[in-house]
C-alpha cells in the first residue's frame, strides 16, 4: 500500500487541487449569483425604466462599497418598465428616498447599481420600492449618434470666392 501511495503522489496532489479548486469555484459562483445572499437581508424593489447590463448577482453599492446583489429581474406587465428585486444589508440603514441608477467603473467594465442616499429620517424596509431611479445607458446608440451626427443640419459649402454656393444655379 506504501508503495503505491509513494508512486501515485503527483496524481494524488493534482486530483487534490482540482477538488479545491472546483469547490473555491462553485462557492464564488453561488456568490456571485445571488445565491449566497443571507436570509437576514432587506429586500427591496426598483423599478428602471431599462435593466440593460444587470443580471441575478449584479452588486448593488453605495458609494463604491458593496452593500447587497441584485436577486432578479422581471418586467412589469402595468409599467412596462423592469422590476429589480435587490437584497441588501441589514446593518446599513438606507433613507426612504434613495434613488438608484445603473452605472459602471469604466467603458470595459461592467455594471452594478449605485444607490444613492436620500435625507428621509425614515429608512427602507422590506418590501419598499425604490421609485426614483436612472436606467442604464444605451452606449451603442450614444456613439452612433455622435458618429452619424444625426442633427440633421450640414454646414452650408463656400465656393472659391468664401459666398455659400447655391445648388440650383
Amino acid at each position: 500500500m506504501k508503495n503505491t501511495l509513494r508512486e501515485y503522489s503527483a496524481e494524488a496532489l493534482t486530483g487534490l487541487f482540482i477538488v479545491l479548486a472546483t469547490i473555491g469555484f462553485a462557492y464564488y459562483a453561488w456568490n456571485k449569483t445571488g445565491g449566497g445572499v443571507t436570509a437576514h437581508a432587506v429586500h427591496v424593489k426598483a423599478l428602471f425604466p431599462n435593466a440593460g447590463g444587470i443580471n441575478s448577482g449584479t452588486e448593488v453599492r453605495v458609494a463604491g462599497v458593496k452593500i447587497g446583489s441584485v436577486l432578479d429581474e422581471q418586467l412589469d406587465p402595468q409599467s412596462y418598465q423592469v422590476m429589480v428585486n435587490l437584497a441588501l444589508d441589514p446593518n446599513i440603514p438606507l433613507p426612504l428616498d434613495s434613488s438608484a441608477a445603473i452605472t459602471s467603473d469604466g467603458l470595459m467594465s461592467g455594471s452594478y447599481i449605485a444607490l444613492i442616499p436620500g435625507g428621509s429620517d425614515k429608512h427602507l424596509k422590506e418590501g419598499d420600492t425604490i421609485i426614483d431611479t436612472q436606467g442604464s445607458v444605451n452606449l451603442m446608440g450614444l456613439i452612433g449618434h455622435y458618429l452619424n451626427n444625426s442633427s440633421g443640419s450640414k454646414p452650408a459649402q463656400n465656393d472659391a470666392s468664401g459666398q455659400a454656393a447655391d445648388k440650383n444655379s
